[in-house]
C-alpha cells in the first residue's frame, strides 16, 4: 500500500514537472478562414492588451492548413497598431511551412498541420496598452485554398 502511494506521488510530481515546461501563452486568438479559402480581401484582425511592460515577449503567427495546401511557404502582410500609434506599421513576412528534407515543419494530426512561426527573431518589450494585428495573405492565388485558420500568439520570453 505504501509503495502504491509513493508511486502515485512520484507520477503526480513527474506529470506536474512536465506540464510546467510548456510555455503559457499570454494571448492566442485564431480566426477561421471561411470555406478554407483565404481571399485577399479577408483580413483577420486580432486585438490584445499588454499589462506588463517590463517583460519580454515572443510573437508568433499561428497557421493551420491541410496537407493539400499547394505551397511550402505563405507570404503575409502583418499590419500592427501599437498603443499610441495613429497608423499601422506593415511588415511583409515569408512564413516557411515546409522544406524538401522534412516536409511540413509544423505539428500534424491526420491531414491538418499547425505552425507557430515567430514574427520577430528576438523577444521584444511591448508598451502597456491595446495592440491590434491584422493579417493579410499576399500570395498569387486568390483565394488561397486549404487554409483553415490564422492568428497571433503572444508568450512571455524566458528571463
Amino acid at each position: 500500500m505504501r509503495a502504491l502511494l509513493s508511486y502515485s506521488v512520484l507520477l503526480t510530481v513527474l506529470a506536474l514537472s512536465v506540464a510546467s515546461c510548456e510555455k503559457v501563452a499570454v494571448f492566442e486568438k485564431n480566426e477561421m478562414i471561411p470555406g478554407h479559402q483565404w481571399s485577399a480581401g479577408f483580413k483577420p484582425s486580432v486585438q490584445f492588451n499588454i499589462d506588463d511592460s517590463t517583460s519580454r515577449y515572443n510573437l508568433f503567427v499561428v497557421l493551420r492548413h491541410s496537407d493539400a495546401y499547394r505551397y511550402n511557404n505563405l507570404w503575409v502582410n502583418i499590419h500592427t497598431t501599437a498603443p499610441g500609434d495613429s497608423a499601422a506599421k506593415v511588415q511583409a513576412l515569408d512564413l516557411t511551412l515546409a522544406n524538401n528534407e522534412k516536409g511540413w515543419l509544423g505539428t500534424g494530426m491526420d491531414d491538418i498541420y499547425e505552425h507557430r512561426i515567430r514574427i520577430t527573431q528576438d523577444a521584444v518589450t511591448l508598451k502597456k496598452g491595446l495592440y491590434q494585428f491584422q493579417l493579410e495573405q499576399i500570395m498569387r492565388d486568390d483565394p488561397l485554398a486549404n487554409v483553415y485558420n490564422v492568428g497571433i500568439r503572444v508568450e512571455k520570453a524566458n528571463p
